[in-house]
């Protein structure tokens, strides 16, 4: 696929890895899923770019996840969605093992602010914080049980996070395919190598990416979706997952438009966040970078 961006010949490399994963019952997932229990990695991914150094996108869970959760009302969340995860999951440490340090990381790209999403960010002392200004509205003020509700615990973030925060510039608009299900894109660095895409309903503000790499585009569609069997065969989750959603109308615009693109566009790789194919293909040492 093409943007359309005439400086689109900025490459990124990326690399995805989990930061541990958690369980849940398969059928509140996927139309029609089993009643067994089944795990969903925390994808996150390292994103190399020329002029910008090592960039992220999300983070994974971190150990900070159970401290966060020992008690009432938080603890509901790990309750709710059991987390699996050691030292060697966390962010910082793989990239460590990358030769990457965590001080060398200058920048964060939040697709929203779940807890699984966003745990790692306090080991990233030099990061600012870039998401969509809805994401972090939706959640800034919440904490107890409002906090739980949206899938948030504000203990994760570090206390200088908005003066570290830079959020999207809306204004800066990127040029999208006429035929591309998703109608607004936003130029993150101003090159066309990373471009945020609008994908709301399962949280306020979520923002996908779009990445431009030396081999065609990646689309890091964040939790539009939780699994590449449920865009391949549109088999949207059960009712019971709108629990969690801050629009259920908005998630199924977001998730039908996920099946678009992916009939339109077969060549693009699609990577939901929790995808456990894709994690199983980490697994056998695929994914590690493109």
């Amino acid at each position: 696929m093409s943007t359309g961006t005439s400086s689109s010949k900025v490459h990124t490399r990326c690399t995805v890895l989990s930061g541990g994963y958690c369980t849940h019952k398969e059928w509140v997932t996927i139309q029609g899923g089993s009643s067994r229990t089944v795990p969903f990695p925390a994808l996150f991914a390292l994103i190399e770019h020329p002029r910008f150094g090592p960039v992220l996108f999300d983070t994974g869970y971190t150990e900070r996840f159970f401290q966060e959760t020992v008690r009432l009302p938080y603890s509901l969340y790990r309750r709710m969605t059991p987390v699996y995860y050691t030292p060697q999951d966390s962010a910082a440490y793989q990239l460590r093992q990358r030769g990457i340090e965590p001080e060398d990381v200058r920048i964060i790209i939040l697709s929203h602010f779940h807890a699984d999403h966003i745990a790692g960010v306090r080991d990233f002392p030099n990061a600012a914080f870039v998401y969509l200004q809805e994401a972090y509205d939706a959640v800034r003020f919440r904490s107890g049980w409002s906090a739980v509700l949206a899938g948030y615990l504000p203990g994760l973030l570090p206390d200088d996070f908005e003066t570290r925060s830079r959020p999207i510039d809306e204004s800066r608009l990127a040029e999208l395919p006429p035929d591309f299900p998703f109608r607004r894109g936003m130029d993150l660095f101003g090159d066309g190598s990373v471009i945020a895409v609008d994908v709301p309903g399962h949280a306020a503000g979520q923002i996908g990416i779009l990445l431009s790499t030396g081999s065609g585009y990646i689309f890091l569609c964040a939790d539009a979706v939780w699994s590449s069997r449920a865009f391949r065969e549109r088999r949207p989750p059960h009712w019971l997952a709108g629990i969690i959603m801050s629009s259920r109308s908005e998630y199924m615009k977001s998730f039908d438009n996920i099946v678009q693109v992916h009939k339109r566009y077969p060549e693009l790789q699609i990577i939901p966040s929790h995808c456990s194919e894709v994690w199983g293909s980490l697994a056998q040492g695929g994914d590690d970078g493109t």
